[in-house]
């Protein structure tokens, strides 16, 4: 009986184990990612849609967290300072909202 073939074979699907084992740690971890039904945020000034520092929405700074849309020249458009009015998203999904 020869060890040495029986030894690459398992030693061969201990990798390939691995392998398919990190590939599902990723899927998983994507999937969770694009599920967490939180929209994304950004700080930002009520009055001017200015963004700020998230420093200005801790602790009685200046600013208010403003959810979904995007930030362009500096200013957040097309979301809300209402957490509830904005929905998420999942994988390949659009978080944010239309307007017009």
């Amino acid at each position: 009986m020869d060890t040495t073939t029986g030894a690459g074979t398992r030693r061969r699907m201990r990798s390939g184990a691995v392998a398919l084992g990190g590939m599902g740690l990723l899927a998983a971890g994507l999937v969770a990612c694009g599920s967490s039904g939180e929209p994304d945020k950004r700080c930002a000034d009520r009055a001017t849609l200015q963004k700020l520092n998230d420093n200005e929405c801790r602790s009685g700074g200046r600013g208010a967290y403003y959810y979904g849309g995007s930030t362009s020249s500096g200013k957040v458009k097309g979301g809300s300072f209402d957490k509830s009015a904005v929905t998420r998203g999942g994988i390949g999904g659009h978080s944010g909202s239309s307007g017009g």
